[in-house]
C-alpha cells in the first residue's frame, strides 16, 4: 500500500493542534491554578483554546491503529509485523518514561512519572501483536464494545471484591499514586480505553484498500452516526460521561458545558466526539491536495520526531520567558507540577500563548521536512523506523 495522504494530513492537523496546548500548559499565566475547563472561571476563549486540543491523543492513538493495519499489510508476514509492535511498543514506553518525561518536567531526580499517550500506544502494540491472527473486524468489534462499555465498567464499585477494583483501577481509570514522599506516579492515560480507541483504528485500515470515493462515503457514513449518538446520548444525560452536562448562566456557556467531555479516561462520548469529527475530516480532506494539505503533511509524516522536539523547544522557551519575566534560576521550581514555573504571576498572556505556539510550528517545519525527506531517502536504515 501506498502511502495515504489523508492519514498524513490529519495526524499532522492533530499534532499542530496539540504544540498549542502543550504551549498553553507550560506558559500561561494561569496553566497551574486554573482549569481551563472549569465553567466557573473560564472564557470562552480559554475554553476553546482547551477543547479544540481533545482531538489530539485520539485522533494520534486511533491512526496508530491505522498504520499498524497498513504496515502489516505492507509487510504481508504476520511474525515480522508482530515482532516491529513488540519492539516498536517497548520503545515508546522507554521513550516515554525517559526521554519525554524529562521533557515535561526538567526534574533530573523525576519526582514524578507519568503514563501518558505514547506509553498508552506502545503498550497497545504489545497488546495488538497478540491479536494479529483474528480477522479485523474481529479486532473492530473488540474495539467499539471497550470503547462503549467501559464507562460501564469504570462506573462499578467492586466493594465486595476490592483485589479486582485494584487490579482494574489502573487499566481503566485515571489514577494517581503517591508512592513515596519523592515519588509520584500518574496513570492519566489508562490502557484499556486508549486500546480500544486503537483497535478501531486498525480495523479502519481495511478502507484504505477501497477506491477513494467509497472510503469517503464510509467515513462520512461513520461520523454522521458517531455524531448522531453522541447527541442523543448527551441529550439523554445518563451514560457515557461521568460528567453530566447543565444549563449554565447563558446559552453560551450551556453549549460549553454540553460538549465539555471527559478525556481522563476518555468516555464514551468523549470518543464519539472526537473520532466522530475526524471522519469528517477524513471525508473533506481525502481528494484535497492543496499547498496547505502538503505543509501540514509535513508534519504528520514525522510524528514522533515532531512530538519529542516540539515539547522541549516550548520547555526551553518557558525558561526563557521566565528570565525575561526577571527570575533567576533559584527562582524556579522543577518539583511536581511546576515545570520550572518562577511562581505567582509568572507566565503570559493567552494572545502571546498563540503567538509563541505559531513561531514553534513554523520553526520547525523545515526540520520536519528535512527528516521526512531524509527518511524516505535512506528506507534501509531501519532505525528511522523508530524516530
Amino acid at each position: 500500500m501506498k502511502r495515504i495522504g489523508s492519514i498524513d494530513f490529519i495526524r499532522g492537523l492533530v499534532m499542530i493542534i496539540m504544540a498549542l496546548d502543550h504551549t498553553r500548559d507550560f506558559m500561561h499565566i494561569d496553566s497551574l491554578t486554573q482549569d481551563p475547563l472549569n465553567l466557573a472561571t473560564t472564557t470562552p476563549f480559554l475554553f476553546f483554546t482547551r477543547w479544540i486540543t481533545h482531538f489530539c491523543a485520539p485522533v494520534f492513538v486511533f491512526l496508530a491503529g491505522t498504520s499498524a493495519f497498513i504496515s502489516m499489510k505492507k509487510r504481508n508476514d504476520l511474525k515480522s509485523t508482530r515482532r516491529f509492535l513488540i519492539t516498536r511498543g517497548i520503545w515508546l514506553i522507554i521513550i516515554e518514561f525517559t526521554v519525554i518525561n524529562f521533557a515535561i518536567w526538567f526534574d533530573l531526580q523525576f519526582r514524578i512519572l507519568l503514563f501518558e499517550v505514547i506509553a498508552a500506544i506502545g503498550f497497545g502494540f504489545i497488546i495488538l501483536s497478540l491479536l494479529l491472527r483474528l480477522p479485523s473486524w474481529v479486532i473492530g468489534i473488540i474495539g467499539l464494545v471497550i470503547i462503549f462499555g467501559h464507562n460501564f465498567l469504570a462506573g462499578l464499585q467492586f466493594e465486595n471484591h476490592p483485589d479486582i477494583k485494584q487490579f482494574l483501577s489502573p487499566l481503566i481509570n485515571f489514577n494517581l499514586y503517591q508512592v513515596s514522599p519523592q515519588f509520584t506516579f500518574v496513570i492519566s492515560y489508562p490502557i484499556i480505553p486508549w486500546f480500544g480507541i486503537m483497535l478501531t483504528g486498525f480495523a479502519t485500515g481495511r478502507l484504505f484498500n477501497l477506491a477513494a470515493e467509497r472510503r469517503k462515503k464510509i467515513f462520512l457514513s461513520i461520523g454522521l452516526s458517531a455524531l448522531i449518538v453522541f447527541t442523543f446520548l448527551r441529550l439523554v444525560n445518563y451514560y457515557g460521561d461521568q460528567s453530566l452536562w447543565s444549563v449554565q448562566k447563558n446559552g453560551l456557556f450551556t453549549f460549553l458545558s454540553f460538549i465539555n467531555v471527559s478525556k481522563y479516561p476518555p468516555s464514551l462520548l468523549f470518543s464519539l466526539m472526537t473520532l466522530g469529527i475526524m471522519c469528517f475530516m477524513f471525508y473533506i480532506s481525502e481528494d484535497l491536495n492543496n499547498r496547505f494539505i502538503r505543509n501540514v503533511s509535513v508534519y504528520g509524516r514525522v510524528p514522533f520526531f515532531y512530538f519529542i522536539i516540539h515539547l522541549y523547544l516550548i520547555h526551553s522557551l518557558m525558561i526563557v520567558v521566565m528570565f525575561l519575566q526577571d527570575f533567576h534560576w533559584q527562582d524556579l521550581s522543577f518539583g511536581p507540577f511546576q515545570y520550572g514555573r518562577g511562581g505567582p504571576g509568572s507566565g503570559i498572556g493567552l494572545a502571546t500563548v498563540y503567538l509563541i505556539w505559531l513561531s514553534v510550528v513554523l520553526f520547525l517545519f523545515p526540520l520536519c521536512k528535512w527528516y521526512g525527506n531524509y527518511k524516505e531517502a535512506h528506507r534501509e536504515k531501519k532505525i528511522l523506523r523508530y524516530l
